[in-house]
This record gives structure tokens, C-alpha cells and sequence, in this order.
């Protein structure tokens, strides 16, 4: 695993979300979705909806939901399961771990989530 830094601890309130460009195993750069769910927990997904193709962190972060901005769809950032229609497929998520103030991200890896 390659963690990358993504942000720090301080960038994000609880129930909140930044979009993070980290550089994918191919050198092209990968958008994701660093979310602080309400128990201030730490979590990356994919920053694309899986049903509409927009950013997901442009949308409203509920509890441990993401809502993407355009159709409503909610995602469960721990999981990247969808819970809200219309979308119906996952997106991936990420492994994070926090030091100090860093929140790093890997990306090689195969995501969780993915389908």
C-alpha cells in the first residue's frame, strides 16, 4: 500500500467533504472524496457518482451519507453502497489512516466498494 497525503485534519469540519486529486498507479491523476462523517471519522470514495457522473463532494454529507448535488442519490462512505436511489451501483472507497495532522490515502490498491 502507498498512502498519499490528501489533506490535513484541519481542513475538513465534521459533515463535510473536499474533492483531492492524488496521483493514480498510472501517473494520471484520480478525483477523490475526503469526507469527515459526523463522529469526526475520516473517509475517501471516489469523487463520481456512480449514477450521474458528477463530484460527489459538491453534495451534502449527512451522519456517515454523501448526497450527490444532482439526482439525490446518497452513498455510505464507510462502504460506498449506495442507500438512496437512483443509483444502484457502488462507488469505491479507499483506505485512510490519519498521522498527526496528515489524512493519507492509498489509491493502489483495489477499493472496497467496487463492482
Amino acid at each position: 500500500m502507498t498512502f498519499q497525503t490528501a489533506c490535513l485534519t484541519d481542513d475538513l469540519a465534521p459533515e463535510e467533504a473536499m474533492l483531492v486529486e492524488l496521483d493514480g498507479v498510472d501517473g494520471a491523476p484520480v478525483p477523490v472524496a475526503v469526507v469527515r462523517d459526523a463522529d469526526g471519522d475520516y473517509h475517501a470514495i471516489s469523487d463520481i457518482c456512480s449514477h450521474g457522473q458528477v463530484s460527489l463532494s459538491d453534495g451534502e454529507v449527512e451522519g456517515c451519507l454523501v448526497e450527490c448535488w444532482l439526482h439525490g442519490s446518497q452513498f455510505d462512505v464507510r462502504t460506498g453502497q449506495p442507500v438512496q436511489l437512483p443509483a444502484i451501483r457502488p462507488v469505491p472507497v479507499y483506505p485512510v489512516n490519519v498521522e498527526g495532522d496528515k489524512v493519507l490515502v492509498d489509491i493502489d490498491g483495489p477499493p472496497a466498494g467496487s463492482s
